[in-house]
């Protein structure tokens, strides 16, 4: 499993219904990507939900480099970046994936933790305090899926987990909206941990 995620920072003013109708006209293009598990078009606007910006932050969770490389260097990516500019494009490892009691469901709410690696345990001891967190927040009520994965560039661990509703108590993080979810293949990473 492999994550990829770019943020597109915009105006304080800036109209954030032109980001919604732009994912409801696109969203579908990416639907049976061939190597996508999911990508969450997430969305933070200024003044709601805490957000002090106003942002499109899509996060990806690929099961092939080949699909996501296809992504990246075939077009596909061009639009955004010819309408937006072009974003930095973080990329993380897989650690852990679970899917929640709600996994059926639509997507209203998205996590997202970032935190560094810790300098003092064992990196083993790092990564199964992320597999666990990562069971943690798919048993919470009402979550799709968690996902944990790691930087090893920068050290930094990221914990996403998608949602039914609004967040639920005992999630950290930054949170999103979800106007839209492609998952071709969402049910294809292996649960638990991804090693």
């Amino acid at each position: 499993m492999h994550a990829m995620q770019y943020t597109f920072t915009l105006p304080a003013d800036y109209p954030m219904d032109v980001i919604r109708e732009r994912v409801a006209r696109t969203g579908h293009l990416l639907d049976d990507w061939p190597g996508l598990g999911l990508k969450a078009y997430l969305v933070r606007e200024r003044g709601q939900d805490g957000s002090p910006v106003n942002q499109y932050a899509p996060f990806y969770l690929w099961h092939t480099v080949e699909g996501m490389n296809a992504f990246l260097w075939e077009g596909a990516f061009q639009r955004p970046t010819d309408d937006f500019g072009r974003p930095a494009v973080r990329q993380w490892t897989g650690l852990a994936y679970e899917e929640g009691g709600a996994a059926g469901s639509t997507a209203r709410t998205a996590v997202l933790r970032r935190r560094p690696v810790p300098e003092g345990p064992p990196l083993s001891e790092v990564a199964a305090d992320a597999v666990r967190e990562t069971g943690r927040l798919a048993a919470l009520g009402g979550a799709l899926l968690a996902a944990a994965v790691v930087d090893t560039g920068r050290w930094e661990l990221v914990h996403l987990s998608l949602h039914a509703g609004d967040a639920p108590d005992g999630v950290e993080g930054e949170a999103f909206r979800v106007p839209h979810l492609s998952g071709p293949g969402r049910g294809l990473p292996p649960r638990g941990r991804q090693w």
